[in-house]
């Protein structure tokens, strides 16, 4: 069973080492890995701590995207830049731009948000679509927060409310 691990092994970091583009990725660190950070991943990542620009599968601990970025990473810890598909993790960050779904324990993302953000604590900068969790918070919504706490910092409705008593409902808020 070891001899055929390790042919297998063997044969996908062969095959991705002379594909324009490497089908098969493996990082203790972003710096200790088989390809370089700058290096694009097309097919599988497997990640003790990860970093590629990448349209591939991320499995591992921290699961790092740069660039623009696709695919499915799960992973404890997932982070990236500009990202398109569906990341479930403990925490899950996006930092430029996230279309797709997010899941975890923590989801926030600082830029634009497409999609759906589900779990215990879901931020967005600019979000639209759906989040399900918890507290939702959104600096501007154009979707719908369902949670215990729901926050929408930028919801003109308030803004007309004398004594502006609160930027957010229980259970259920929206902002088209």
């Amino acid at each position: 069973m070891k001899k055929i691990i390790l042919l297998s092994a063997t044969v996908i970091g062969t095959c991705g080492a002379h594909a324009e583009s490497p089908a098969f990725q493996a990082s203790l660190t972003p710096d200790v890995a088989i390809y370089n950070t700058t290096t694009e991943i097309d097919g599988f990542a497997i990640n003790v701590w990860g970093q590629n620009p990448q349209h591939s599968l991320n499995l591992g601990i921290v699961n790092g995207s740069s660039g623009t970025s696709s695919g499915f990473a799960w992973g404890l810890v997932n982070y990236d830049e500009t990202y398109t598909g569906v990341a479930w993790g403990a925490i899950n960050i996006s930092y430029d731009s996230f279309t797709g779904w997010q899941d975890g324990l923590v989801n926030i993302s600082q830029g634009t948000f497409t999609g759906l953000q589900s779990g215990w604590v879901n931020i967005s900068a600019k979000f639209k679509g759906l989040q399900f969790g918890v507290v939702n918070y959104a600096d501007t919504l154009n979707g719908v927060q369902i949670g215990l706490l729901n926050v929408d910092r930028d919801n003109p409705w308030f803004t007309q409310l004398p004594d502006k008593f609160a930027t957010g409902f229980p259970i259920l808020n929206w902002s088209f």
